[in-house]
């Protein structure tokens, strides 16, 4: 059983959801589709650089209003093309729920649910929950302290919105302060008053964020840790550690005694901005010491904590959408992945392969509801299904 210690604040299940219509136009090198699918699984098969991923993108945009690899809308439209539409037609317990997104060259984004344009879009995150893994998630261990930070503000933004608005004024304020500091260190300015408007803001605000990613990760630990051990027969043992500079001093404090050197670097250098997750494995850190197989199967464990957090929180089943999941996995963490996402906690699930025929024994040894569909150079084509 999973996590026996949150159960007493979490929502029973009372809602089915899942994507029933997907329509594309212009995204990326899918000039046209209109696809239905299947409320179980979906497999999009193909060649790589096809635009199977690209498939799978244009969804996540419709919970996320941007992309998953490129943030920069524009950037997005097909190369030949003035703009690109995403329209989804969602089930959400047999009533329609319709998202809009479109995008221009040079004009604002435009989002819509149930035809009512949003003026504010974080106002959309975590109404329609999804969950991706994808190939680039492994620079969740081998890139940055800020990917592993968005993760964590991802999951917890889709059901705080308190939490969301606090980090949009925490980071507007950390670059008004970064400009302050920069205008001051080349003024030759030493007024600490000054920069004190911004430290009292930030540190208010910065203790809240603090408090609210700690408490999120002593809950979301153990679900990684069971999901990782049930992907590998329990052979190994992981752990994830909260790094931040808020545990052993106050925002105000850690201001304080970095003001001269913040002068000269012209930046804050202590601040939740700066916080960081450790990923351990077997008490040493995966990054350094983790197999291709051992990296996989922890970004798996990571993102199936993401879906059963979200499932407990919200009132439905995420989403999920994976792509190239078969890479550099063995054939027993493929078959114990599989085994666990076609049981009844998981909902809708979309999934990416080259092969056809592995999605076919696959699918029959599951037995499930599902659809196959081939991209060729950015077409779709449905050609197997069981409804």
């Amino acid at each position: 059983m999973i996590l026996a210690i949150i159960d007493v604040f979490l929502l029973e299940i009372s809602v089915n959801m899942f994507l029933r219509k997907l329509s594309i136009v212009n995204y990326k090198n899918c000039l046209s589709a209109d696809l239905s699918f299947s409320s179980k699984i979906n497999c999009f098969v193909g060649n790589n650089g096809q635009g199977k991923t690209n498939i799978l993108d244009a969804i996540y945009y419709l919970s996320y209003c941007k992309s998953n690899f490129n943030p920069i809308d524009s950037e997005n439209i097909n190369n030949e093309e003035a703009f690109f539409v995403i329209k989804g037609v969602f089930d959400l317990n047999e009533k329609d729920a319709s998202v809009f997104c479109g995008v221009k060259r040079n004009q604002k984004k435009q989002f819509k649910f149930n035809d009512k344009e949003y003026s504010r879009l974080a106002d959309h995150i975590g109404l329609l929950p999804i969950v991706m893994v994808s190939p680039y998630d492994n620079e969740l261990i081998i890139g940055g302290s800020e990917l592993r930070r968005n993760f964590v503000s991802s999951i917890i933004s889709q059901y705080d919105k308190v939490y969301l608005d606090r980090l949009i004024d925490y980071n507007k304020l950390l670059k008004q302060r970064n400009i302050m500091l920069k205008q001051m260190s080349k003024e030759g300015k030493r007024d600490r008053d000054v920069i004190s408007i911004w430290d009292e803001q930030m540190a208010v605000i910065g203790a809240e964020i603090f408090e609210k990613r700690k408490q999120f990760i002593e809950i979301f630990n153990p679900l990684f840790e069971e999901f990782y051990q049930y992907i590998t027969l329990g052979k190994e043992k992981t752990k994830l550690i909260y790094i931040s500079q808020l545990e052993d001093a106050s925002l105000l404090d850690l201001f304080e005694k970095s003001f001269e050197k913040d002068l000269i670097l012209q930046y804050t250098s202590k601040g939740i901005h700066k916080d960081d997750l450790d990923f351990l494995l077997d008490e040493n850190q995966i990054k350094r010491f983790g197999s291709q197989g051992q990296q996989k199967s922890y970004i798996l464990a990571l993102k199936l904590a993401q879906f059963e957090f979200l499932r407990r929180l919200k009132s439905f089943k995420p989403i999920i959408l994976f792509d190239d999941i078969f890479d550099k996995l063995d054939n027993e963490r493929v078959t114990q992945l599989l085994k666990l996402v076609s049981e009844n906690n998981f909902g809708q699930i979309f999934i990416t392969d080259t092969s056809n025929e592995r999605f076919e024994h696959i699918l029959d040894e599951i037995d499930s509801l599902y659809k196959i569909f081939n991209i060729t150079n950015g077409e779709v084509t449905e050609i197997n299904s069981k409804e």
